[in-house]
């Protein structure tokens, strides 16, 4: 159900466009089936963005992840910043995405949350290895959604829910949550033109 409750999760991490109208019925079936710590949180949010109207919910969604530089959802951006070990962590996850089948359009970046939740949903084993990797981002965006009162925050406990519980990640998360992310600033195209970088990373 792993795969069911990551594809569900990538829909609701994606810009609400007029397609993400027409997910909600089925991340609600899918929280439903899945309950517990992983489903409970996914009907939360499905329930929010539905009596919310759309527009609403697309300027929330752009002040919380693109004004927001502790709520980013790319993932290589918390432990490599931007620096030139972050260009190559894209190409990487872009090389792993390809050998699975999985073509990204020139809009999306292979480290936005929503894509590997899409590409775990397809490739559960690896995907959940790559998750993993990722936690102490993770789980320093999860922790500022929470702070922000944000109602993404109840997307990224549900994607918590499916890893492992915190072990030696611990440190890792109060080590970037003191440091934060390296700040070498470098050009790294094609992987990330500024538009898709988090806000005041790419200036």
């Amino acid at each position: 159900m792993r795969g069911a409750a990551w594809q569900a999760q990538s829909l609701l991490l994606a810009y609400p466009d007029e397609q993400f109208t027409g997910h909600l019925d089925l991340v609600r079936r899918v929280a439903a089936a899945l309950g517990g710590p992983v489903g409970t949180p996914l009907g939360r949010f499905a329930a929010h963005a539905a009596r919310t109207p759309l527009p609403e919910l697309a300027a929330e969604y752009v002040a919380t992840f693109d004004h927001r530089r502790r709520c980013c959802l790319f993932l290589t951006y918390y432990t490599h910043g931007d620096t030139r070990n972050r260009g190559m962590a894209l190409l990487r996850l872009k090389q792993a995405y390809a050998a699975a089948g999985l073509r990204l359009t020139d809009e999306e970046l292979p480290d936005h949350l929503a894509v590997l939740l899409e590409y775990a949903a397809a490739e559960p084993d690896a995907g959940a290895a790559l998750l993993i990797e990722h936690r102490a981002g993770l789980e320093l965006l999860r922790a500022a959604l929470h702070d922000a009162g944000s109602p993404w925050a109840d997307v990224l406990d549900s994607v918590s829910a499916t890893l492992p519980p915190l072990g030696d990640e611990r440190t890792a998360v109060a080590r970037l949550a003191a440091q934060g992310p390296p700040a070498e600033q470098v050009g790294l195209a094609p992987f990330a033109p500024p538009e898709y970088m988090p806000q005041g990373a790419a200036r």
